[in-house]
């Protein structure tokens, strides 16, 4: 099942230099995670010991949800970001991401490992929570934001905590649903 995705615009109004009349500016898209990833595409507990098989893993997440995609596609873009640096952003958290034409749109898989994986974090730990991103060059603007938005509501402590504990994906996606209204 697809899930249509939808577009939040912000309004803000400023008044005009000199006229103290008010000028609506509309400011970028702000792209929700919950319109990026599915309770089928969250894993709990992931069973990969090591980085490649939990790529793998988190790839075939997309794979079983978007039928014919090319996981092996994704997997090599994936790959090939993660030589460039670790997307083991540090407090036990990992956003592996790539750009490929395997998939029609922005992705979004995610999974807890609840004994922690060596991935090659920015602050040599372990890591239980991953989000896997995918999606095609032309959507390489929402990528971004996509990217900026996992990584700001993982900044809470709190946030980590409740998704490294969740027991099922559908508690997952509510925690994450939850963050995003708040």
């Amino acid at each position: 099942m697809r899930v249509s995705r939808s577009v939040t615009f912000a309004i803000h109004a400023t008044p005009a230099p000199g006229s103290g009349a008010p000028i609506h500016r509309r400011t970028e898209a702000l792209v929700l995670l919950t319109d990026l990833l599915t309770p089928d595409r969250i894993k709990i507990p992931l069973v990969a010991s090591e980085k490649d098989e939990l790529l793998r893993e988190l790839v075939e997440l997309v794979g079983k949800a978007e039928k014919g995609v090319d996981g092996e596609e994704i997997l090599e873009a994936v790959r090939e970001r993660e030589k460039v640096l670790s997307t083991g952003i540090g407090n036990g958290v990992a956003i592996p991401h790539g750009k490929t034409s395997a998939v029609g749109q922005l992705t979004l898989a995610a999974g807890v490992a609840r004994e922690g994986v060596d991935f090659e974090a920015l602050d040599g730990k372990p890591v239980q929570l991953f989000f896997l991103l995918v999606g095609p060059e032309s959507a390489a603007g929402d990528h971004v934001k996509a990217l900026s938005r996992i990584a700001r509501l993982l900044q809470r402590d709190s946030f980590r905590a409740r998704l490294a504990s969740a027991s099922h994906p559908d508690e997952f996606y509510a925690i994450v649903s939850e963050a995003e209204t708040t």
